[in-house]
């Protein structure tokens, strides 16, 4: 018999070492080196004080990629994997590329909730999309973690078989992965699966195993291309939702975008927020009443449009009065790190209502409807062509040029997390026999960071039944489906649950081609599994279709492919510092500053430094939220999910991004509740505990 893991036997990335390039890198190897210092990473640190900083351009990256007429040559709509993974490709060549983004952050939608696998591509149907780009894709990701440092583990996948029945099943899935180019597959016996996972169900007695098959945490995929895309020239606006695309005879596309900024935001600034807007909003009408008489300020192509050069310079101004509205703010530099976090809003973690499937379409917690956001521009931008990668809104934006060839059916995916001491029991991503209506089915997987993540469901959300499952149903659902797998993980070690979007198309397949309306209009949509193992090697396909639009490709010989980690692997608490807020205490510079930031832990469960913290700020995408900064150094991701009766870590954070970006610490965007939790507190109580256990053992 097979001894069974003990807890923490397992590797954790960043824990005495790192995943790196698929593989574990040991902080004591000769490899680690190569990790922590890349050769000329494109990630640069800023001190913070220059006028160009990222932190003082509020919603949007610090560099402009307009051509001299204010144009673009290339717009793309979402910022979750897809659309990153073809931002970063662009940003290998001479184009102006402007990345839009409708939520608060990059990654808010579909990637930020799913599972992170790098599928295969073994039960894709042979001749589909899905398996045209899964197994390519997959095979980009070592290289790809090499130059940009988000963390990637090729863990493998094993589908279990507990009858002759499935056995045969799982003969027809290594067929279709032949079929389909996968490599390595084979099937193995029951003696050799409980040497690989000795805590499966011992029911069961052969499984198809993928050793190529990896995971990543979604978020930090999609980060780590976005900012290695903006390093390269690619310029960033988040908080811009598309309402409107049209074509002008002058042959470019003007994109409409509304600028949101959070309630809570400009409620911080008081009333001098309210009369800048106002004054913008008046401005605006004044151009328009005197343009007759200005001819340069409208595009003669359109009439009724403004021109190019009104757009940059409009765009110019609004810009120049977030800098202005980030110095003018209440944020008092003489003010202690112990005022600023005594002055920050504790974090919420009960009552409140959960976001809508609408919401979770267009940012999910980070969407302007979630953030109670108001309008405080329109912008107009020009552009050659258009990319559209806007995931669960990708039909309304195809809608917005009269395309309505498809459809976006979503279907939602519940998951609940574990705490790290759940990790151990499996080592590779672990599947059922899939279901010939939903799918893959529920899954358990040990995460990149140690924790184990159970789900997710596939409720379509066209189907009322499904829509409407109830909290007790949903959980019920997952817990008996996965104690099926592994039956020995312990439901009362459940830390998080949330919920995704899929963006499932109503042709079945992903949707990958110039619009038949306009061929200079790409569609990237109706991405579903395994989109994320897919997303490399569909932005080369999105390379090819712009170059038959008329696209002019030339290499920019300045881009740079490497990115430095934001992280920095421990060893255990050595060289690190737990202090009571009155001492955790550093200037924010750089020398002896950033030596006491390296020590400062920030969040005493995942091990967080301050200086880890600063390094995300200093990067090149604006963060203002202390949910941007939990998906770049998990700060309050750990056990205690920032009990603020601990060592309440959501309000350091908080008062570290108020002293960054020169801001009111009240205006600091904090953790979204209850989003889409199936959990009623975010600290649960022993009577939870105790349910979700039940919940386990008494099944659907």
């Amino acid at each position: 018999m097979v001894e069974a893991r003990k807890p923490g036997s397992l590797p954790q990335h960043g824990v005495k070492g790192v995943y790196y390039a698929g593989h574990w890198t040991p902080l004591k190897s000769n490899d680690i080196e190569d990790f922590t210092t890349p050769q000329s990473p494109s990630s640069e640190r800023c001190d913070g004080d220059c006028e160009s900083c990222p932190n003082n351009q509020r919603s949007r990256s610090r560099n402009n990629a307009a051509k001299e007429d204010g144009s673009y040559d290339v717009v793309i709509i979402g910022a979750g994997c897809i659309g990153n993974a073809i931002a970063r490709e662009l940003s290998k060549y001479t184009l102006s590329v402007l990345l839009l983004e409708s939520a608060d952050d990059v990654s808010s939608g579909a990637t930020k909730g799913n599972s992170g696998i790098v599928h295969a591509g073994y039960d894709d149907k042979p001749g589909s999309l899905h398996a045209k780009y899964c197994w390519p894709g997959n095979q980009m990701f070592e290289q790809l973690d090499r130059e940009l440092r988000f963390g990637y583990q090729k863990n493998g996948s094993l589908v279990l078989a507990s009858n002759d029945k499935e056995v045969e099943v799982l003969k027809d899935l290594l067929e279709r992965g032949k079929k389909n180019g996968v490599k390595n597959l084979r099937i193995i016996d029951k003696k050799e699966l409980f040497e690989l996972e000795p805590a499966v169900n011992p029911k069961n007695i052969a499984a198809l195993r993928s050793p190529d098959a990896g995971n990543v945490i979604p978020y930090e995929f999609a980060i780590a291309l976005a900012e290695n895309a903006v390093d390269n020239g690619v310029e960033l606006r988040i908080r811009r939702e598309v309402s409107g695309v049209k074509k002008g005879d002058d042959g470019l596309f003007t994109v409409t975008a509304r600028h949101w900024e959070p309630k809570e935001y400009l409620d911080s600034k008081g009333s001098s927020t309210t009369r800048l807007v106002l004054g913008l909003t008046i401005l605006n009408v004044i151009v328009a009443a005197a343009s007759p008489h200005l001819p340069f300020l409208v595009d003669p192509s359109n009439p009724g449009q403004p021109s190019p050069i009104y757009s940059a310079v409009l765009a110019l101004v609004i810009s120049a009065v977030w800098v202005f509205l980030s110095k003018s703010s209440s944020f008092n530099p003489s003010d202690s790190f112990q005022k600023l976090v005594e002055m920050a809003k504790d974090p919420v973690g009960s009552g409140g209502s959960g976001i809508s499937v609408k919401e979770m379409l267009t940012g999910g917690s980070g969407s302007w409807e979630a953030n109670k956001g108001e309008t405080v521009g329109v912008e107009n931008i020009k552009a050659k062509f258009v990319v559209n990668a806007a995931g669960g809104y990708s039909d309304k934006i195809a809608n917005m040029i009269g395309d309505h060839s498809f459809k976006i059916k979503p279907r939602l995916g519940d998951y609940i997390l574990l705490n790290r001491n759940q990790g151990h029991l499996t080592s590779h991503t672990l599947f059922p026999c899939p279901d010939p209506v939903l799918g893959k089915g529920v899954l358990v997987q040990t995460t990149l960071w140690g924790n184990l993540i159970l789900g997710p469901t596939a409720r379509d959300v066209h189907k009322p039944e499904a829509r409407d499952m109830s909290v007790e149903s949903v959980q019920r659902y997952i817990l008996n489906k996965c104690s099926k797998l592994v039956p020995t993980f312990d439901p009362k070690e459940t830390i998080h649950a949330f919920c995704g979007a899929r963006a499932k198309s109503d042709r079945g397949d992903w949707i990958i081609e110039h619009s038949e309306v306009d061929k200079n209009f790409v569609h990237v949509a109706g991405i579903d599994s395994p989109g994320l193992a897919g997303s490399p090697a569909i932005a080369l396909e999105v390379v090819n279709l712009l170059k038959e639009s008329g696209a002019k490709f030339v290499k920019d010989p300045n881009f740079r492919p490497n990115r430095a980690p934001i992280i920095t692997p421990k060893d255990g608490m050595r060289g690190l510092k737990m202090k009571p807020i009155d001492q955790a205490v550093s200037g924010g510079g750089k020398g002896e500053d950033e030596k006491v930031m390296a020590t400062n832990v920030v969040c005493k469960c995942e091990k967080v430094t301050e200086l880890e913290i600063v390094t995300a700020m200093r990067r090149s995408l604006p963060i203002d939220s202390t949910q941007a900064i939990r998906k770049r150094t998990r700060a309050g991701m750990g056990h205690c999910q920032g009990d603020p009766k601990g060592y309440n870590c959501e309000c350091r954070v908080k008062a570290i991004i108020a002293r960054e970006n020169k801001q009111a610490v009240k205006g600091v965007g904090g953790r979204p509740w209850p989003a889409t939790t199936t959990l009623t507190e975010r600290w649960i109580g022993k009577d939870e505990r105790e349910q979700l256990q039940n919940r386990k053992e008494n099944g659907e």
